[in-house]
């Protein structure tokens, strides 16, 4: 069996690879093209997404080559001519890349990445791509969601045990922490990438003990700086939170120890720590943190607050680490130009009788036009590559579906969203650290409009097309003989 721990070449589809070979034998391998990755929907309903998945696709991209194992299977397959099997053996990415920077709000239908390159890397990359960007951005959503309903309240990230499998473990801990997760409780996710670690005992430890009073003390002894008691696994009120009072005297209070907690993962929440805030208060304890999990999402963990639960921080598992209110962030992998032979650029669109998969052609570039008075997102712009946007002068914008809303901006900043990532194959981006991509994930979410932000019919954030863009769109669409009316 091949090792595949380093060579993930051969995680693609297989269809990437027939139609490289195609290409090959046809003579259009080393034509020019360019792809789009963008998505049609927020997760949720939302008014926005957070993308992520950069680092790993920088890492497969440096790391992409055929070895002789790969090539000894598909020879075995039967369908791949010799010389092309011959290309593989030195084959490896030299085209461009440009990506919106991990941690960024983005919305549907922009370019989160752009792939440049001659036609059999760029088409091979696909699957890779599509794999880190759909799923580290999907949970890197869900993330922001969750840390906004919470309120500056900390959130860990409990999920592992519900993952789909070790990457989706490894990788969702990272994205939830991109995403404003304070921590996990997937341990190689702290060894790898620097996500904090933490956790402290299941109920199987308590039941291990003759008597939960046994099981906090030992529990304390060996842990006095880490004290967090799981004080539901008979009874809260009854027996748990008397006998983490009891060792927390016994134990802590003696080594002049103040700071613990106590974990409820069962029952009425809100019922449940009104109660033990208040024994915990009159024992003293006033500095104890009261920690829950079970099944919490963002509409219970808002809810819980807006019913004054004292909570001090959430544990947050499957319902993060799958996303399992909306568990696809349905990225795409698009063709959206090709280069001729003296160099220009010809736009490529694909046309469907759903409007919303009709895509928008041609060789782009985003920019975010922010309220230079209030540092606020007002809207998105894609442009062609070759136009600039002047923010020293007014700029009309309008609705691309519903063309007479029209605005004049000015007062303005515009921001490139695209930056470089790779040069003729050449990594030209600097990496940014796991913590500088949170900042600016949270930077970003604070720099949309409150009404983009909310959970339920948000305001429609605008990703609007350069007058040059729309005409290029339209022109194409009646050359094919599609009109797209607008909702008068």
């Amino acid at each position: 069996m091949k090792d595949i721990s380093r060579n993930l070449t051969m995680l693609c589809d297989f269809y990437e690879l027939t139609m490289s070979n195609g290409y090959f034998e046809c003579g259009m391998g080393d034509k020019i093209v360019y792809f789009d990755v963008f998505y049609r929907n927020n997760p949720d309903n939302g008014g926005f997404a957070v993308v992520a998945g950069l680092e790993q696709i920088v890492e497969y991209i440096k790391e992409l080559h055929f070895d002789a194992d790969d090539i000894a299977y598909l020879r075995e397959k039967g369908c791949f001519s010799e010389q092309f099997l011959d290309y593989l053996k030195d084959f490896r990415f030299r085209g461009d890349i440009w990506a919106i920077p991990e941690g960024t709000v983005v919305f549907p239908g922009e370019p989160l990445m752009i792939v440049r390159g001659r036609a059999i890397e760029a088409q091979f990359i696909e699957t890779y791509v599509l794999m880190m960007i759909n799923h580290q951005s999907l949970i890197a959503t869900k993330a922001a969601r969750l840390t906004r309903a919470a309120k500056g309240r900390a959130i860990s990230e409990f999920g592992s045990r519900r993952a789909q499998g070790a990457d989706a473990a490894m990788l969702g801990a990272r994205a939830a922490y991109i995403g404003g997760v304070n921590a996990t409780a997937c341990t190689i996710t702290d060894q790898v990438y620097g996500v904090p670690a933490t956790g402290t005992m299941a109920h199987s430890w308590v039941q291990m003990f003759d008597t939960e009073y046994e099981a906090f003390k030992t529990y304390c002894e060996i842990y006095p700086n880490n004290a967090t008691l799981l004080v539901d696994t008979y009874n809260v009120i009854e027996s748990g939170v008397p006998n983490a009072i009891r060792v927390f005297n016994e134990v802590l209070a003696p080594r002049g120890i103040r700071k613990c907690g106590i974990r409820i993962d069962s029952g009425d929440i809100t019922y449940l720590t009104k109660k033990v805030r208040k024994m915990l208060d009159d024992a003293g304890w006033t500095e104890c943190k009261i920690v829950i999990s079970n099944s919490l999402d963002e509409y219970i963990i808002r809810e819980l607050i807006r019913q004054g639960a004292e909570v001090d921080a959430f544990g947050v598992g499957e319902r993060l680490i799958t996303a399992k209110s909306d568990p696809v962030f349905g990225g795409v992998y698009k063709l959206c130009a090709v280069e001729r032979a003296d160099g220009s650029i010809k736009p490529k669109i694909k046309i469907s009788e759903n409007v919303g998969k009709i895509t928008t052609p041609h060789f782009k570039k985003i920019y975010r036009l922010r309220g230079r008075d209030t540092g606020k997102a007002e809207a998105d712009l894609l442009c062609v590559w070759d136009e600039t946007v002047d923010d020293t002068q007014p700029l009309e914008i309008f609705d691309p579906q519903h063309t007479w809303k029209r605005k004049v901006m000015d007062n303005f900043t515009a921001e490139e969203l695209l930056v470089p990532i790779f040069k003729d194959g050449e990594l030209v981006y600097k990496l940014p650290t796991l913590a500088d991509i949170r900042q600016h994930c949270i930077d970003e979410i604070a720099g949309m409009w409150d009404e983009v932000r909310r959970f339920s019919n948000p305001h429609n954030y605008y990703v609007d097309l350069s007058q040059k863009l729309w005409d290029i769109k339209h022109s194409m669409l009646k050359a094919k003989g599609v009109f797209v009316t607008e909702e008068p």
